[in-house]
């Protein structure tokens, strides 16, 4: 992440908002009321899933630390945008850029594996019941889940060390609203080949985990189909929606932001679907998980039944 001694470069002007100067005080509103939502539903996940004993299962285990990167990655964001949304500042440092962006990828990189992993926990619970304690033991939970972080990691170190070895000159001025790569890509002045060679890469990550994530729920639509009893089959269907609407989400938009050909791109559109992506899914990940799973609901009555007591 060392800057290239022919880097001229010293920090980044973040042109997002400009555009829209009149809508700065409304969207510091909107943008820090999802923030605090986003907080408040994550860090209460996190805690409701540690106190409630009833749900100290390989599901849930996955969820807590999806609601820890959610809250990790919005943070790494938002409170970036609330300052220039505030302030008026918009320069950011060369460093703070690259920082920036290296935790933004490993927090979108390490989601990307663990909603595999969470499909391929789902497949084993509902196609191999007989099996789920012992296939899903809390060594193998933590072993999948290193795991997804180890490869988080090593995908952002290599995409910030290619992205941060590149000549920056004369233009230093984003038109996004924190450093991605598309828009830093575009104010390079040396050879990008290399970069773009780990962008291919790293788009064929996110589809081959797209594809791991499908692959197992239609082995999990299968084993739900041959079960005998409807109400099981509802029951079944409904805890795995929360998971495929996640799943959707943040698998569409990645797609859509990071794998259309350059004519097609929008630079407007690639701004509200990163708003989406960065800050819409992280707050709407523990509702969706909460609202449609009746052991979060009945885990958060007991909880709050306590704290009446």
């Amino acid at each position: 992440m060392a800057k290239n001694n022919v880097t001229t470069v010293t920090e980044f002007i973040l042109m997002g908002f400009n555009d829209h100067p009149n809508w700065e005080i409304p969207l510091f509103l909107v943008f820090l009321s999802l923030y605090l939502v986003t907080i408040l539903g994550n860090l209460g996940m996190v805690i409701l899933i540690h106190v409630d004993v009833q749900l100290h299962i390989p599901m849930y285990f996955f969820l807590g630390h999806l609601s820890v990167l959610d809250t990790c990655y919005t943070s790494v964001i938002t409170p970036q945008i609330l300052v220039t949304l505030a302030t008026g500042k918009t320069a950011i440092s060369y460093d703070s850029c690259a920082a920036q962006f290296f935790f933004f990828t490993v927090c979108a990189g390490t989601e990307c594996f663990l909603l595999s992993v969470m499909a391929y926990d789902r497949y084993v619970a509902i196609s191999k019941p007989l099996l789920y304690t012992v296939a899903m033991h809390p060594r193998k939970c933590w072993s999948l889940v290193v795991g997804a972080y180890l490869c988080g990691v090593s995908g952002a170190i290599l995409r910030t060390t290619f992205t941060f070895s590149l000549s920056f000159c004369e233009n230093n001025q984003i038109n996004f609203f924190f450093c991605d790569l598309p828009p830093l890509l575009k104010l390079a002045c040396s050879d990008t080949t290399n970069v773009e060679s780990i962008v291919f890469f790293g788009n064929f990550v996110i589809l081959a985990n797209a594809f791991v994530v499908l692959i197992s729920y239609l082995l999990i639509i299968k084993a739900v189909m041959k079960m005998k009893s409807a109400g099981r089959r509802a029951k079944t269907f409904s805890t795995c929606v929360s998971h495929l609407t996640a799943v959707a989400l943040l698998f569409g938009t990645l797609i859509f932001m990071y794998m259309r050909s350059g004519s097609k791109k929008s630079l407007e559109e690639d701004k509200v679907v990163s708003v989406f992506y960065t800050i819409v899914i992280p707050m709407l990940n523990p509702l969706i998980y909460s609202l449609r799973n009746k052991d979060v609901k009945s885990a958060f009555k007991k909880v709050i039944g306590k704290c009446q007591v």
